[in-house]
């Protein structure tokens, strides 16, 4: 799983600098610059990274963040590539369980703003990785959600959401399901099978875990 986590990041740092900073990404008013700050934010500032789940934290933590996009762009990609040992989301124990799924989500939200892009062809063991991880957002992101919704993988597998009522379902390759369900309906192709009324209401919902 970890290999996975690391790829990505690679994958991601080569991408970053191919682009530029003033590329376009699909986090909402963030270009890969803002994208490149908040991941070593994550990474390297462990007195501001709760302000990325913890309200009250987040005006702290938009100012460490936007002193770190004030970086050269290059240094800035460098601290993204090279995790520090020490890290409390990035050591070797917690590489694969806390990277896996967030370096493949940003990842594509640099890729799939790409003219042409299209959904890569992802190894099977990786799926399967992002299956797992799919199934855990799947009941996070849809808790709220008045609908019993059934999440599949065709070939990985399904999962149940919602709190319950009228019937959907939601039909995607794993990594796909996991944009959708990380609020990337958009760009994620995922086959939505609901009434009229749910099945808009599940594209443009703001999803998250």
């Amino acid at each position: 799983m970890a290999r996975y986590a690391q790829s990505e990041r690679r994958l991601l740092a080569d991408l970053l600098l191919a682009v530029g900073p003033d590329a376009p990404t699909l986090c909402e008013g963030w270009t890969a610059r803002d994208l490149a700050a908040h991941l070593v934010l994550r990474e390297r500032r462990p007195d501001a990274a709760g302000g990325i789940l913890i309200g009250p934290l987040r005006p702290y933590a938009e100012r460490v963040r936007r002193s770190l996009a004030a970086r050269p762009y290059p240094e800035l990609v460098d601290m993204v590539r090279s995790a520090p040992w020490w890290s409390p989301v990035s050591n070797r124990f917690t590489d694969g369980p806390l990277n896996t799924m967030e370096y493949f989500i940003h990842h594509e939200d640099v890729r799939r703003c790409q003219p042409g892009c299209r959904p890569r062809e992802l190894p099977r063991e990786q799926q399967e990785v992002l299956w797992r991880r799919a199934r855990g957002a799947g009941r996070l992101a849809l808790r709220r959600v008045r609908a019993t919704v059934r999440v599949q993988a065709p070939g990985y597998g399904e999962t149940a959401a919602g709190a319950g009522g009228d019937p959907a379902r939601l039909v995607g390759a794993p990594g796909e399901l996991l944009l959708f369900l990380s609020g990337r309906q958009r760009a994620a192709r995922v086959q939505v099978d609901a009434a009229p009324e749910l099945a808009q209401f599940l594209r443009t919902a703001k999803l998250g875990f």
